[in-house]
């Protein structure tokens, strides 16, 4: 019996959105792993205090989240394509100016900036690829988890050299150029539309909204309403709250783990880069697998798995089989391209997609926030890492139960022809 699926539509025509999603996927880490290898050299200027580098370390999630939460309304007003402009322009502008910055306060400033365009980065990928790649969503989602693990493992292997050899400024700001080539593609997009141009020139002009012509993908309220009261995306915000949380806190205190087991800060240090590389299989084959399932349930069980008994050994023997922990360490985050795949799998629009996106990152990093700072807390309130890393397995135990409730095969949003019909809320 033939099947009624319709194939795959080809990638011819559609190439140079896939570069302008891949190049923005090699952006969308650069601005956090560029910084922290060469955090001492940086103080040498500045005489960064303790508590200004702590924020540096809590400036990321906070700013994926305020800009996170930004991005929605925004491709609701200017479109999607042009959004994501506005979000690269935003990053390389603070990727620059924080090269220039001639004070710690200025560096932090700076840093929101660069940091908020790749916010929106986030933010504005996953529908993307459900507007241009409906039938490819697991394939495309892949490629560009890989670019952000590249962005995430590459900096810090060259960071601290190029800061040794011709001084930190142009190690934090050379990254700008990839901003640059990841503008270009969105920008032939936007120019290939004659619509999303009318548009832009109206808003310019302040014609009347009636009179504006349609832009390429647009985000209305009814579409925010019906996800936020969807019980879908809720479970979407848990388990993405759940891995984000974490993976950031291993970023943020792995090395001090591993150094306070008797290992050294430097050993902690080439570890947590081992951590960081990791993701990558998990990036290349779970999104993929998981828009081949009718349910990616299983997927997450695995990699909650990885995560447990990666968080066990640490606490309980965290200098022997070190090697072991940090395999199944790096494995677990796998959880977050299925989380980003999922938003267009279970959109039935682009612009479900724009707001489920936008609810799901932004409340899922806002909520992340409190996590590094916290664990740091506890751990000095206890004087040990077993009970900060005891709540990690909690964190596990979440996104186990809202994981089951946001891999059920559901849509969201009402079918092609029939008026919408509200889902249970959350």
């Amino acid at each position: 019996m033939p099947s009624l699926m319709p194939p795959p539509a080809p990638w011819r025509g559609r190439l140079i959105v896939l570069a302008g999603i891949v190049l923005v996927g090699l952006n969308l880490r650069i601005a956090v792993a560029a910084v922290s290898p060469i955090i001492e050299v940086v103080r040498q200027d500045f005489a960064m205090s303790a508590t200004q580098v702590g924020l540096l370390g809590t400036v990321p999630v906070a700013s994926f989240a305020l800009f996170g939460s930004l991005a929605t309304p925004v491709a609701r007003r200017l479109g999607l394509e042009p959004t994501m402009i506005l979000a690269l322009l935003l990053s390389m502008s603070g990727e620059l100016l924080r090269a220039l910055a001639d004070s710690a306060p200025a560096f932090l400033g700076w840093s929101v900036i660069a940091l908020g365009g790749l916010g929106m980065g986030n933010v504005l990928l996953p529908p993307l690829v459900k507007r241009y790649f409906p039938d490819r969503i697991g394939t495309v989602t892949a490629s560009y988890s890989v670019a952000m693990s590249v962005s995430t493992a590459v900096p810090p292997l060259v960071a601290l050299p190029v800061a040794q050899a011709v001084g930190w400024r142009w190690s934090v700001g050379m990254w700008a150029v990839l901003g640059f080539a990841a503008v270009v593609p969105w920008v032939v997009v936007v120019a290939q539309s004659v619509s999303a141009r009318s548009h832009l020139r109206d808003l310019v002009r302040r014609a009347p909204r009636s009179e504006r012509p349609a832009v390429l993908v647009r985000a209305g309220a009814a579409e925010s309403r019906l996800v936020w009261r969807s019980r879908l995306a809720w479970a979407l915000v848990l388990t993405f709250f759940a891995n984000t949380t974490c993976t950031y806190v291993l970023f943020a205190w792995l090395p001090q783990i591993l150094a306070d087991a008797g290992l050294g800060a430097e050993v902690g240090g080439r570890w947590l880069a081992v951590f960081a590389i990791l993701g990558l299989p998990a990036s290349i084959l779970s999104p993929v697998l998981a828009a081949r399932m009718r349910n990616p349930y299983p997927l997450v069980v695995g990699f909650a798995a990885c995560w447990t008994a990666g968080l066990l050994g640490l606490m309980l023997s965290p200098a022997q089989g070190t090697a072991l922990w940090m395999v199944l360490l790096g494995i677990g985050p796998g959880t977050f391209p299925i989380m980003l795949a999922l938003i267009g799998l279970r959109s039935r629009t682009p612009a479900i997609a724009v707001a489920l996106s936008g609810m799901v990152q932004g409340l899922g990093y806002a909520l992340a926030v409190v996590g590094p700072v916290g664990i740091g807390v506890l751990h000095v309130a206890t004087g040990s890492w077993r009970e900060p890393l005891l709540v990690l397995l909690g964190l596990v135990g979440l996104l186990l139960v809202s994981g089951w409730f946001a891999c059920r095969p559901t849509m969201l949003g009402p079918e092609p022809g029939r008026q919408p019909s509200p889902e249970p809320a959350a």
